[in-house]
């Protein structure tokens, strides 16, 4: 997986480094690459993720968590067109853009916050509705571009990226364990935990 996971593992430290520890452990250390800290924190939270290096190997994963699931028989939420000419037509899959009662909602995202291993999604990709109301099982597609240090650098990339057409309900997904109880802010308020697969292609 190229060098994304590369900085799970620690550097080995320098003679540089081992003369001068005494100095070093007072210094605030070093934040880990905003890649491995969401990664890290999202799968903490319970979400399943799968990271792709093309576009092609995002749509294969996307069919395998379909087949894998048993869902190629049922109802698929989207609002996202560009989505479902990519992900979804081809395989034929059900699908509708008004029925929450349906077993699979497929979206993107505004960003993936490092921090928290949360995902920030606006009106953009729900609409008016309450991440609660929304199908229990979720595949979010997003890029590595997406990747935010913290949701307030998440909330700074929306105002920039809509400055002229701010989008309404922003919110945060994060809790992703079924029946266990999850720290919650005000972006999290009123949501409950899903069963979510986060697809995280590669575009740096």
């Amino acid at each position: 997986m190229k060098n994304f996971f590369s900085s799970l593992f620690n550097k080995k430290p320098s003679k540089n480094d081992d003369n001068n520890e005494e100095e070093y452990k007072y210094l605030p250390k070093k934040d880990e690459i905003v890649e491995n800290k969401f990664t890290v924190n999202f799968s903490n939270n319970g979400g399943k993720f799968l990271y792709a290096s093309n576009q092609d190997e995002s749509t294969e994963f996307f069919s395998k968590i379909i087949e894998e699931n048993n869902w190629s028989s049922s109802t698929i939420l989207c609002f996202n067109e560009d989505i479902i000419h990519q992900y979804i037509l081809d395989f034929k899959y059900e699908i509708n853009k008004a029925n929450l009662n349906s077993v699979i909602f497929i979206t993107d995202c505004e960003f993936l916050v490092a921090k928290d291993g949360s995902i920030l999604v606006s009106a953009n990709q729900v609409e008016s509705h309450k991440i609660k109301d929304l199908p229990n099982n979720i595949i979010v597609l997003a890029k590595t571009s997406q990747l935010s240090q913290t949701v307030s650098k998440g909330l700074e990339g929306i105002r920039h990226k809509y400055s002229n057409n701010l989008p309404s309900n922003i919110t945060s997904i994060k809790n992703f364990k079924r029946g266990e109880d999850q720290d919650l802010n005000f972006l999290t308020y009123g949501s409950s935990a899903k069963n979510l697969y986060l697809i995280l292609l590669e575009n740096l």
